[in-house]
Order: structure tokens, then C-alpha cells, then sequence
């Protein structure tokens, strides 16, 4: 089975690619990453998979029509996993551009090569963010939920996964879409919540947690860990159908707040290591999604208990400073 992953230098991608590598096997893979700043090849080669001979590495960029039409026409793959996306919240909402780009033309250049050379599956990788904000006792979003995205970033991602399902209607491509919760693991670009408040607390610097007399760290984000993800997204590729849309939740969710004491715990600091910095333009309370439609298709977690996980992921930084420092440097 010959698989495309584009994206597949950045923190998801990249430990998909370990999944399928160790777990799954009979695999070609073909990763396609232009690495911008959080697509590092060194996630690939710290896990040693350039020396793989199933896997190999194309630089370049998923707009680039023609390019895309070459490895189609060269590999002739049988899944496409669509991870490559502009991906931060707050730099889509300093310049958007680049955002509507990758995420929505790029994804429309995959679609187009997917429908001219009869791909036997082509998996949208999305966000919860794409449902909106939610309120603290709201229910959780199902797949059938009005998408309601209030950043540039989750417009984006909710305007590629309405592009992927109208190639499933309109020329029948097998299409899914993956929407999935916030995300937490070894090799993230240190500037999300977990990776930028832990290796900072290494370096005995405060954790800029976004703060306000009424709003004071309580934020919800469900938590995922991103090997579950990946198995998840397998999963579904395998055994969902068609034209269908699949929530991964994390089944954790925590305000900011308890994320940030967590960690403060962890490292046997207090709350004076916390710099309360203002909420971004627009900030999403909430977010929550609904699990059933992927527990009735037989899925189940490896990776729920949080306290553990956070311990563990506290120790692979730790652990991994030559790592995560290169990036923070800008090297």
C-alpha cells in the first residue's frame, strides 16, 4: 500500500508517520512537507526514519499543482492523509493569507490529483475549532453541529473540509474527514500551550497564561493525546465510510488554569511563575466534541489518564533539550 502524507514533518503528521511505520507495516510512505518553521525534518530524524526504505521524504509545497500532479502520476497512491496546514491561531490572526493558501487551495490541489488518479482514500485532517466557541455547560459538538469557526485558522479549515466532502458528492471520491481535539505529545513546536509552558518552566521562566479579572486561565480545551489520534485516524481510514465526518475527542477536557497548576505541580513551583497576559483577539471559551459516532465504530483510547501522560511528556522534554532548544534559538 502506497500512502501520501503531506504535512508530514510537522508534529502530527510526523508521529503518524511512526504509527504506520511500526504499527501498521506492508506501507510505502511518502511524506511531502515544504517545512516552514513547525514542519522541522529533524522530528523524522530524530525518530530515524530517513533510513527507512518505506519511507521517503519530498520537499515541496501542496499548492504547487504541478508538482503534486508528478507524484500522483510517479507513486500512484493509494490513501492521501491531508495533514499539511497552516496551523496557529494567533499568527492566522496577524496575517491570514498564508492560511487561506495551504489550507484551502492546497487542499484543492490534493482533491483534483485524488479524483484524476481514482485514490482509494483521501482523509481531511481537521479541528475541533471548526464547531466555535462553546459555553462551560453546553453540550458537545456533534459531526452534524452548524459549524460556526470565529478565527481565520478554523474558517480555513472548515472551508477545506466542506471542499473534500463536495468531492465526495459531486465526483464520488472517497472522502472522510477527521476532526480531532487539541492535540499534546513529544516533538510539538514549542509554541502551544504544553510544549512553550513546559519548556519554559525548564528554564525557570514564567508561563504566559491569557488572563482577565472576568476570564482568569478558565478556557476549556479537551486534550488528545497525539498517539491516540493517530491510531484514531487509521482507524477510521480502515473502517469509516465515505463522505462521513469522524470526531476525535480527547476526553480530558481542563481549563488553562488546571493545565497550567498541573505543570507548576510537576515542576514544584507556584502560581508566581504565571505572567497573566491578555486574552487573543477573539478567544474560543470552549471546545468540546462528541465521541459516539467513533466509539460505535469500534475505537478505543490507549492514552486517557492525563495526570500520567503529563508527567511523561514533562520527562520527554526534559529528556530531549538539544531538541526543542534548536527550535526556540531559531536554528
Amino acid at each position: 500500500m502506497i500512502i501520501l502524507v503531506t504535512g508530514g514533518c510537522g508534529f502530527i503528521g510526523s508521529n503518524f508517520i511512526r504509527y504506520l511505520l511500526k504499527r501498521v507495516g506492508n506501507v510505502e510512505i511518502l511524506n511531502l512537507d515544504k517545512q516552514t518553521y513547525a514542519g522541522i525534518g529533524g522530528n523524522l530524524e530524530h525518530m530515524g526514519f530517513f533510513e527507512d526504505s518505506h519511507y521517503k521524504f519530498i520537499y515541496g509545497d501542496i499548492c504547487d499543482k504541478r508538482l503534486i500532479e508528478k507524484i500522483f502520476n510517479e507513486f500512484k497512491p493509494d490513501y492521501v492523509f491531508n495533514f499539511a496546514a497552516e496551523s496557529h491561531v494567533d499568527r492566522s490572526i496577524t496575517d491570514s493569507s498564508d492560511f487561506v493558501k495551504t489550507n484551502v487551495l492546497g487542499t484543492l490541489v490534493l482533491l483534483e490529483c485524488a479524483r484524476r488518479f481514482n485514490v482509494k482514500r483521501f482523509v481531511q485532517i481537521g479541528t475541533d475549532e471548526v464547531y466555535g466557541s462553546l459555553k462551560e455547560d453546553s453540550s458537545s459538538s456533534t459531526e452534524d453541529d452548524k459549524l460556526n469557526p470565529r478565527s481565520p485558522y478554523s474558517a480555513s479549515k472548515a472551508s477545506a473540509d466542506i471542499l473534500a466532502l463536495s468531492y465526495y458528492h459531486t465526483y464520488s471520491i472517497p472522502v472522510i474527514v477527521t476532526r480531532s481535539a487539541n492535540n499534546y505529545g513529544a516533538y510539538q513546536y514549542p509554541e502551544k500551550l504544553l510544549p512553550l509552558f513546559i519548556t519554559n518552566l525548564i528554564d525557570k521562566k514564567k508561563v504566559p497564561l491569557m488572563w482577565s479579572s472576568e476570564n482568569p486561565g478558565l478556557n476549556v480545551r479537551d486534550w488528545l493525546n497525539v498517539e491516540d489520534n493517530c491510531r484514531a485516524i487509521w482507524f477510521i481510514a480502515v473502517n469509516g465510510e465515505s463522505g462521513e465526518i469522524y470526531n476525535i475527542p480527547g476526553k480530558n477536557e481542563k481549563k488553562n488554569i488546571e493545565i497550567t497548576k498541573m505543570l507548576l505541580d510537576y515542576f514544584g513551583v507556584d502560581e508566581n511563575m504565571i505572567e497573566k497576559v491578555p486574552h487573543r483577539l477573539g478567544h474560543d471559551f470552549r471546545y468540546s466534541i462528541s465521541g459516539e459516532k467513533l466509539m460505535k465504530l469500534g475505537f478505543e483510547y490507549e492514552h486517557l489518564n492525563l495526570d500520567y501522560e503529563i508527567k511523561k511528556l514533562c520527562e520527554w522534554y526534559e529528556n530531549n533539550q538539544n531538541w526543542w532548544r534548536k527550535l526556540k534559538d531559531g536554528e
